[in-house]
């Protein structure tokens, strides 16, 4: 059976609240699915790559957004860019955030933390090599020091 990770609408994130899922993170966002789930009890993190879409989310009340994909986005430039006009929203990069460049990242004030799927390969979750998972984790923890 093939399981969803991703919510992409106002559908998926009620199967989301029944499965039990504790946050939400998106990789973009719809004006729908910001309305739903700002009477959900779930927390989002919607995504966004552009102003207009922190913009369309800020109306709403949201503060927090996941820059996705970060790299082709802009990256680190672009996140100092839009911490002007938008000085209390915090980001989450990513999609090309990874041990080359996590420290750039992490040291902008308007990023909150950031996330990488190189800590966790599909394979090593297929065979349940969290050892593994746990030393790449550890690994891009370091970098941070």
């Amino acid at each position: 059976m093939h399981r969803r990770r991703t919510v992409l609408d106002r559908h998926m994130l009620e199967a989301a609240e029944v499965a039990g899922s504790q946050f939400i993170v998106t990789p973009g966002i719809t004006r729908d699915l910001l309305e739903a789930s700002v009477h959900s009890p779930i927390p989002l993190l919607p995504g966004i790559s552009n102003a207009s879409g922190i913009m369309e989310g800020y109306g709403l009340g949201y503060r927090r957004f996941k820059l996705f994909p970060a790299e082709v986005s802009g990256g680190v430039a672009a996140i100092k860019a839009l911490g002007g006009p938008f000085g209390e929203v915090k980001f989450c990069p990513t999609g090309g955030v990874g041990p080359a460049n996590i420290k750039s990242y992490m040291a902008l004030k308007n990023v909150m933390c950031v996330g990488g799927s190189w800590m966790l390969d599909p394979q090593w979750v297929k065979n349940g090599d969290w050892a593994r998972i746990q030393e790449v984790t550890a690994e891009a923890l370091a970098l941070l020091d």
